[in-house]
């Protein structure tokens, strides 16, 4: 798919993978649009690349409500979704551990929001000669990471819709579904589990995104990732084992 010349909406694009991508895809000469929910720090990012923003909170139904309408009256030709926005706990499971809590977070920011925005801007995307919804997802979503547990579990879900909505719509759409799987990558949210140390930059995922979508690669490895993915189908055990060496 040619991702050149493009309407493009990233989400979660004030910072680190969203931030990049913006930057990335308009350097390519896509029109870019980002959107997040702190309006001021969304506008200095879209001031500094030079793109436009829309804030908005993608957790909020109506707030969602309101972007696809300013889409469809200010961007009708966009043809490209890319659901950036994310959140996650380090922590453990066990007693005390607040689980449902923070799962219901992370599911509604990294499950709940990208499925409503998607089955939102459809109708949009449908009227495109081409179109594509990328879902940022991570290598959690093929094995669980211990002190990402429930991170993984909302990453697994998106991994799996991904999966039924590309199956769904190549029957009769012209919208293709790629999902990208980082590895660690350096920022801001991934400061407490070693990312500034151990992280790939995020332009890495930001170019890797762009080649995948021209090569037509619906599953899109970063880093690590594609190892990783290989080693967990060739011995599960031993892969998740090693995966969260040192962790439990």
């Amino acid at each position: 798919m040619n991702i050149t010349s493009k309407t493009v909406l990233v989400t979660g694009g004030g910072s680190g993978i969203g931030y990049a991508t913006a930057k990335f895809l308009s350097e390519k000469g896509n029109r870019v649009i980002i959107s997040g929910r702190n309006a001021d720090k969304l506008e200095k990012a879209a001031e500094e690349l030079g793109v436009k923003y829309i804030a908005c909170d993608v957790t909020d139904a109506d707030a969602v409500k309101n972007l696809v309408a300013k889409l469809e009256a200010d961007y009708s030709d966009l043809s490209v979704l890319i659901n950036n926005a994310g959140v996650g706990f380090v922590y453990k499971l066990g007693e005390g551990a607040n689980a449902v809590e923070k799962s219901r977070q992370e599911f509604e920011t990294n499950y709940f929001a990208p499925v409503r925005l998607i089955e939102a801007l459809l109708p949009l995307l449908k009227k495109q000669p081409e179109a594509a919804i990328v879902n940022i997802t991570s290598n959690v979503a093929f094995h669980p990471l211990v002190v990402l547990p429930t991170y993984s579990d909302a990453k697994t879900a998106l991994h799996s819709h991904s999966v039924a909505l590309r199956l769904t719509l190549s029957t009769d759409t012209n919208i293709k579904i790629f999902e990208v799987m980082p590895s660690l990558i350096n920022t801001d949210a991934t400061r407490d589990m070693g990312g500034e140390q151990h992280g790939l930059p995020p332009v890495v995922v930001a170019e890797d995104i762009y080649k995948g979508i021209t090569e037509n690669r619906y599953e899109i490895y970063v880093g690590e990732a594609g190892k990783q993915h290989d080693d967990y189908f060739a011995d599960p055990e031993a892969a998740i084992a090693k995966f969260n060496q040192g962790l439990y």
